[in-house]
């Protein structure tokens, strides 16, 4: 038997609320989303922060720069919303940075509520999986002795 078998069922349907969505040039905390999904029928709040590495393709990257499309922040803003709609969830936030960062800066910070772990895990993955495959923002990956290389997804 699993641990919701016989379990009484929610006192209140999931608000499947979509707290924050946006693209912007401001620091993103992913502290911040996880602060915007707060929800007492929530059990499970799962976060993920993008973070810029130190190295791709065995080369050592000292900075990236993201160009997001005029429409990226509507972008942004429809991906959470067809997430929100398609998994149990309380609620979910997700901010993609653009502009100039460095190693060790948040790109991409999202959290999910959710009343049990296994639906925030599957719409914490799906949504980033989500902005990565639609979001309209390129990025410049540059590597120690300045040469640079673009790519067209966040």
């Amino acid at each position: 038997m699993s641990a919701n078998e016989g379990a009484p069922a929610r006192l209140t349907p999931p608000a499947r609320r979509v707290a924050l969505a946006e693209v912007r040039a401001a620091a993103v905390e992913v502290a911040e989303c996880a602060r915007a999904v707060e929800d007492d029928a929530a059990g499970a709040v799962v976060t993920f922060g993008g973070v810029v590495r130190n190295h791709d393709g065995g080369r050592s990257v000292t900075e990236i720069e993201y160009v997001g499309h005029p429409s990226a922040d509507a972008l942004v803003a429809e991906v959470a919303a067809d997430v929100a709609a398609r998994f149990p969830i309380d609620a979910l936030a997700v901010v993609h940075r653009v502009g100039v960062l460095a190693v060790g800066d948040v790109a991409l910070a999202a959290a999910v509520s959710a009343a049990h772990r296994a639906e925030a895990f599957a719409a914490t993955a799906e949504l980033v999986e989500e902005i990565k495959r639609r979001l309209p923002v390129w990025k410049r990956q540059v590597f120690e002795g300045g040469t640079h290389e673009w790519t067209g997804s966040a």
